[in-house]
Formats: structure tokens, C-alpha cells, sequence
């Protein structure tokens, strides 16, 4: 081969060409991006549950309004808002003078008449031998049988009467109708009343209702029995459960929705009725591997998810199941495994293949 003098000059040129180019598989050449907590999600197995999401008020199913049933002054009473009182406990007595005055009149009207009617009775007894024996006339035993008659009536009215008088008796005594909690005093000492008067709320916080309504739209998939779960204002997270016990027929003319009934058991009285609920109806479960709605990226023709892996974000196509809308969850039947890291929220407009590193200081820079 002929030599050429110029062949030297390219060897140092190639060699220092090399030396600046950048290997863009080199991570050690590209800028690590720190994530915080707040930007990523695990997968978890997990229980995923769907259904119409319902709102409403939780109340005792047993709540009774006592109202007085006779007039008078207010003697004392015996119970306060928030105590516990026992089935037949006196809460409050009206004063009963007049009333007892009229108890005791009426008895002795019932004595009376029932020694005029045992008087009667005898006489007719007398009259049907003396009739018998041709002794009277027969007038004479239909006067003694009319007298009967009307005594027995006079008795019957006394008796009514004595009835009428104990009851208003009884009523000047105010009775819890069932174990339970006063929930309202409206009365106080000294106070005079009338026959209607609001007394006394009582309740049965053992048993509550939640009345809630589901969307015309939805209530065919909703069926008693259905499991129920919600949430409270004033109770944090805690999540409580029942089951659906009715559903109404009709649907409401101005909202079409449908109102349904689920009964919820209290027996600690830890849950306060009256109260504002939220949850959603269990009409599917599915036990899987759940991760945030907002992991799932529907821009695609699938829907996909950025996942951390080895310290890289890469795209990976994922399958979907169940959709909780209430607990913003839903279900991934492909794609992922348990304990993958998923990134969120600004992290998702990160390209595959950007190197991260999680850390609890980034959200605090």
C-alpha cells in the first residue's frame, strides 16, 4: 500500500471526536429527578367495591314526641336532653287535683249504680217466681225487667266513666314509651300546659335508619339485602356499615330518585342519629390489586400507567376492572404486580425513561 501522509492527521481527530460525544444510555450523564411521597402510589391487593353513590340523614328508626293529653301545671319533671330513661319511666307529672276529684266522683258513681243493678237484678229475679205463681201481672214483670235494663245502662255509662277518669289520671303522670334517650325537654316546672302541648322527645338510638335516594337511573341494580357503607360529618374516616331493608315503590315526582332504607345497628350508642351521610350502595366487590383512579392515564388507545422501576419511569399498558368513584380507587386486573410504584399528579408529565429518586424532602422544598 502506498503511503499516504495525510492518513496520520485522521487518527487524532477521531480519537478527540469520540472523547465529546455523549452516550445518552448513560444515566450517569442525565439529571436524577426527586420525587416526594405525595407523587407516587403502590399497588395493593385489596378490596374494590362499586355502586350508586347515595347521600342523606341518619335518624332513629323508634322516635316518639310525647305530648301532654290533659291541661294543667307542670309539678316537676324527672329527665333531662341526653339521659338514658327505661321503658314506663315517669318523666314529668301534671298537676292532678281536679282530676283525682273527678277519678274519685266517677268510682263512687260506679259503686251507685252497681247497687241499683244488683238491686234490679234481684227484683227480676223475685217478679219471674211471683209471675210464675200468678202472683203479679205480667206489667208488673216487664216494669221490674225494664228497671233492670236501665240500671245495667247506668252502670255500663259509670263504668265507661271511671274508665274515662283513670285514664286522665294515669295521663297526668308522663311515661317513657320505650328504653331509650330523651332527645328534647320542651317543659319545665311551673309551666301550664294544654291538651297537645309538646313535652318530651324520646329515642331509641339502638337501631338507626339512613334515608337515602338513588337516581331512577340506577335503581335497578340496587335489591334489599344490598350492603351499604358511608361516612359521617363529625366522625373523621370512620366508615360504617348496614344493609338496604326497604325501597320505596314510587319514585319522587320532582327528582326522580328513589328512595331506599338501610337499617344500621347501634347497640353502644357510639353513632349520634341525625346527622348528614354520604357512602354508595355495594351492588359489586372484587378482591385484586388496586391503585388511584388518577394513576390511570385514558389518553391512549389503552389505558396505561407510569410506573418506577430500577430506578427508570417506563409506560406500561394495564387492564382495568371494578370502579370505586367514592373511594377514587379502581381495579387493575393486568399489567402490574403488588407493591409496583405508580406515579401521580405532576409526576405523570415525566417521560419514560427519566431516572427518579423518591424522597420525603422533595414535597418540602
Amino acid at each position: 500500500m502506498k503511503y499516504s501522509p495525510s492518513v496520520p492527521l485522521l487518527v487524532p481527530l477521531l480519537i478527540v471526536t469520540a472523547c465529546g460525544r455523549h452516550d445518552p444510555s448513560d444515566t450517569r450523564a442525565q439529571r436524577v429527578i426527586e420525587l416526594g411521597v405525595e407523587d407516587i402510589a403502590l399497588v395493593a391487593t385489596d378490596i374494590v367495591r362499586s355502586g350508586p353513590a347515595i347521600s342523606g340523614t341518619l335518624a332513629p328508626i323508634r322516635n316518639a314526641q310525647l305530648r301532654a293529653e290533659v291541661g294543667g301545671s307542670v309539678l316537676e319533671t324527672l329527665a333531662e336532653q341526653g339521659q338514658h330513661v327505661a321503658a314506663n319511666q315517669v318523666l314529668a307529672r301534671i298537676d292532678a287535683a281536679t282530676i283525682r276529684d273527678a277519678y274519685l266522683s266517677a268510682k263512687s258513681a260506679v259503686s251507685t249504680a252497681q247497687l241499683a243493678a244488683d238491686y234490679a237484678d234481684r227484683q227480676v229475679k223475685r217478679f219471674d217466681t211471683l209471675l210464675a205463681a200468678g202472683a203479679i201481672a205480667e206489667r208488673d214483670h216487664e216494669g221490674a225487667v225494664e228497671q233492670d235494663a236501665q240500671a245495667r245502662s247506668q252502670l255500663a255509662n259509670a263504668k265507661s266513666g271511671l274508665v274515662q277518669a283513670e285514664k286522665a289520671l294515669a295521663n297526668t303522670e308522663i311515661r317513657a314509651p320505650f328504653t331509650g334517650v330523651v332527645s328534647e325537654r320542651d317543659v319545665s316546672a311551673g309551666d301550664v300546659i294544654g291538651p297537645g302541648s309538646p313535652m318530651f322527645g324520646v329515642v331509641d338510638p339502638s337501631r338507626l335508619q339512613f334515608e337515602a335516594t338513588v337516581p331512577a337511573t340506577q335503581i335497578a341494580s340496587v335489591h334489599i339485602g344490598d350492603a351499604v357503607s358511608f361516612a359521617l360529618n363529625g366522625y373523621g374516616g370512620r366508615t360504617f356499615s348496614g344493609s338496604i331493608v326497604r325501597i320505596n315503590p314510587v319514585a319522587d315526582p320532582a327528582t326522580r330518585q328513589v328512595q331506599v332504607f338501610t337499617e344500621i345497628k347501634n347497640p353502644d350508642n357510639s353513632i349520634v342519629g341525625g346527622l348528614f351521610a354520604t357512602g354508595r350502595i355495594v351492588t359489586q366487590s372484587s378482591r385484586g390489586l388496586v391503585a388511584p383512579i388518577t394513576a390511570i392515564d385514558t389518553r391512549f388507545l389503552k389505558p396505561s400507567v407510569l410506573r418506577l422501576r430500577d430506578g427508570k419511569i417506563e409506560r406500561v399498558d394495564v387492564a382495568l376492572g371494578l370502579r370505586d368513584e367514592v373511594a377514587e380507587r379502581v381495579e387493575i386486573t393486568a399489567g402490574v404486580a403488588a407493591g409496583d410504584t405508580l406515579l401521580l399528579g405532576q409526576a405523570q408529565g415525566l417521560t419514560p425513561g427519566t431516572p427518579v429518586r423518591v424522597t420525603r424532602m422533595a414535597a418540602e422544598r
